[in-house]
């Protein structure tokens, strides 16, 4: 049984939530503009050299339409809760961070600055949580194979260009293939080091 209060996942949602309302209440683009990873169009990094290193992970709190942000923050519960049961806060935090800044770079240097949503991250926590499953035969959560099947095909799915062409919307593709290589990584890496999470008598199986 997975504890439900778990405060970073918490406090993810309860930001990724906050900045969405303050959108709706016409202050999108002044948020847009102290969250984005820069505002400036092919400039490289202006605010973050001046001192403004949290542009590095707060694209993660900028959602863009209800769908996007319920779909996200389902996610981000179920799996982010699940890392912070395991890894505890430091470890949440440490994976979160990581996942996150390497997501958005990889978006901006694809796309631009103009982009946002905690998917990247989602799909780093897909990938942890999954190889952690399968390389390793102590880690008390094994994802259910219709969670990886859906998740897997709905990266695909986001790659053809369908979810673009059916609601006029860009989605960060480039976001999720960084999140979810890096989740896998740091899995692998986690475990050639031996950093343990925590032991439990209960497990979720197939």
């Amino acid at each position: 049984m997975i504890p439900q209060a778990q405060p970073i996942t918490i406090s993810l949602i309860a930001m990724c939530i906050l900045v969405y309302l303050l959108s709706l209440l016409g202050l999108q683009e002044s948020i847009m503009r102290m969250l984005l990873i820069t505002q400036y169009l092919g400039a490289q990094y202006v605010e973050i050299r001046e001192g403004e290193i949290w542009r590095l992970i707060t694209p993660v709190f900028l959602h863009f339409g209800l769908f996007h942000i319920v779909f996200n923050m389902l996610w981000t519960w179920e799996f982010g809760r699940i890392i912070e049961w395991q890894h505890g806060i430091t470890g949440m935090l440490g994976i979160t961070l990581l996942i996150g800044v390497i997501s958005n770079l990889y978006q901006y240097h694809e796309t631009g600055p103009v982009f946002g949503g905690m998917s990247g991250v989602i799909y780093g926590y897909f990938g942890f949580l999954w190889i952690q499953g399968l390389i390793n035969r102590n880690y008390p959560v094994k994802l259910n194979r219709s969670i990886v099947i859906l998740l897997l095909g709905w990266f695909v799915v986001c790659w053809t260009g369908l979810i673009d062409w059916l609601f006029g919307i860009r989605v960060a593709n480039t976001a999720h293939m960084a999140g979810l290589f890096s989740g896998i990584v740091i899995a692998f890496v986690m475990n050639i080091i031996r950093i343990p999470g925590r032991r439990s008598r209960f497990e979720e199986r197939p």
